[in-house]
């Protein structure tokens, strides 16, 4: 961590068990230092073949060289706009061909605004939407059937602790991370029998560069000494933890569930 948050502790950063080995696991928004890319690195890690896909081509490059030298080999990238139906079908198909199927499919894809309900116009609250709602929405719809089909997988959405506690200027966000646990749960019932599980990661404050680069160290520290109990916010990687575990079969009793990865007492 940077900035405010130097003086705090975190524990050692894991060694890698081999808990995804044979697995194939497609992460979107992955690209960058949130925790789409800790998530991914964190599979790989495990022994999972990932595929890494983000709306910024650089970027997306970067970060997939970084981690396919970290690796020992390629990996799949592909750029994708999860706005777009034909995109997303498109990231699918390809992620299908390149990886022989999706064991896990990580929707990390988000878009955080705080803004008063008042002052939010109808523009910013569709585009979160389309983003935060109709993106996981999207991607399961189209990586769903291959699924079923093979009677497994893995999906793990990513929804926020705004889902569950009010935050003022949080209307939007909130909102749409809450539709995301209705879609996990709702989801999930409907693939069940089929042996495919879903669930969702409610992670509360995890610190990373861009988000020190959109927030005030005055407001995360705010943040931090008003809420988390441990005295920091998490890791990135921390959060890909918990992803690492409902991707992997320790987590085969669990679907339609909602996994806090937090020290707010969720």
């Amino acid at each position: 961590m940077t900035g405010v948050f130097e003086s705090t502790s975190a524990p050692p950063y894991p060694e890698g068990r081999n808990l995804l080995a044979g697995k194939s696991v497609l992460v979107t928004a992955s690209a960058g230092t949130g925790i789409g890319f800790a998530t991914a690195k964190r599979c790989a890690e495990e022994g999972a073949t990932v595929m890494l896909s983000d709306i910024h081509e650089g970027r997306l490059e970067r970060c997939a060289d970084e981690l396919a030298e970290l690796v020992g080999q390629d990996v799949p990238r592909a750029l994708c706009d999860i706005r777009s139906s034909d995109a997303v079908a498109a990231l699918v198909t390809r992620a299908e061909s390149e990886l022989g199927g999706i064991d896990v499919l990580v929707n990390n894809a988000g878009l955080g605004m705080t803004r008063k309900i008042i002052d939010t116009s109808s523009e910013e609250w569709l585009r979160l939407l389309d983003i935060n709602l109709k993106g996981p929405f999207r991607t399961m719809r189209a990586a769903l059937p291959a699924m079923i089909e093979r009677g497994s997988g893995s999906i793990i959405n990513l929804s926020s602790i705004c889902a569950w506690r009010a935050e003022a200027g949080q209307s939007a966000y909130g909102a749409s991370k809450a539709g995301v646990l209705a879609l996990t749960r709702c989801a999930a019932m409907e693939s069940a029998e089929s042996g495919v599980r879903i669930n969702a990661l409610v992670p509360s404050l995890a610190i990373h560069p861009h988000l020190e680069k959109v927030s005030s160290p005055e407001f995360l520290a705010k943040m931090v000494r008003e809420n988390e109990v441990l005295g920091r916010g998490a890791e990135t990687w921390e959060i890909g933890n918990a992803a690492v575990f409902l991707a992997s079969d320790y987590s085969s009793y669990m679907t339609g569930e909602a996994l806090s990865v937090s020290c707010r007492r969720a």
